[in-house]
């Protein structure tokens, strides 16, 4: 949590089923802050923008987790794979007591460029992928289309978009009738 306050602004939310683990977490906070050169910054940032949220289960964690959508997500529990096998929506995500964020940041490998906000919930990290361009190709042959034709006309029928049901509807050589 220290960590990621330190970036200032900086947020950081603690989202665990254990009262016991929050109260240690605060403790450690506390204890810890006032040894690090940007405290007075990750101070504002733990008092602005963070919080340890006590919730009734894992899974009520891991919901909230989705709900938040984080750009990091580090992830500490007593199993750690069933929880991760929970999260949807996250740009980064740090698994088990050995792997930090900021091993993300520096040394580890996965885009740091991360959906912020909440956006994590419909975007990924960027990638290469993301400097591509891509079509799509689609190619029906008569078979095939006599087999589909029915179902996209009456897609199109019950949009109103006549014009669309009649560019299959006189395709040729399926219209027997």
């Amino acid at each position: 949590m220290l960590a990621q306050a330190e970036h200032d602004p900086g947020s950081a939310i603690l989202v665990t089923p254990s009262a016991r683990l929050a109260k240690d977490v605060a403790r450690e906070i506390e204890t810890q802050l006032p040894a690090l050169e940007r405290a007075e910054a990750i101070r504002r940032g733990l008092e602005r923008f963070s919080a340890i949220l006590v919730t009734p289960d894992l899974d009520a964690a891991c919901e909230l987790a989705n709900e938040f959508a984080t750009e990091h997500l580090q992830i500490l529990t007593a199993d750690d794979n069933t929880a991760l096998a929970k999260i949807r929506n996250a740009g980064a995500i740090f698994v088990g007591p050995y792997t930090p964020v900021p091993l993300g940041d520096y040394y580890a490998g996965p885009s740091h460029v991360l959906p912020t906000g909440g956006t994590a919930k419909f975007f990924g990290p960027l990638s290469c992928n993301d400097f591509l361009k891509a079509s799509s190709v689609v190619r029906y042959d008569a078979k095939s289309l006599a087999e589909d034709a029915a179902d996209v006309i009456d897609f199109a029928t019950r949009e109103g978009l006549t014009a669309h049901a009649r560019a299959v509807g006189k395709r040729k050589p399926y219209t027997q009738g």
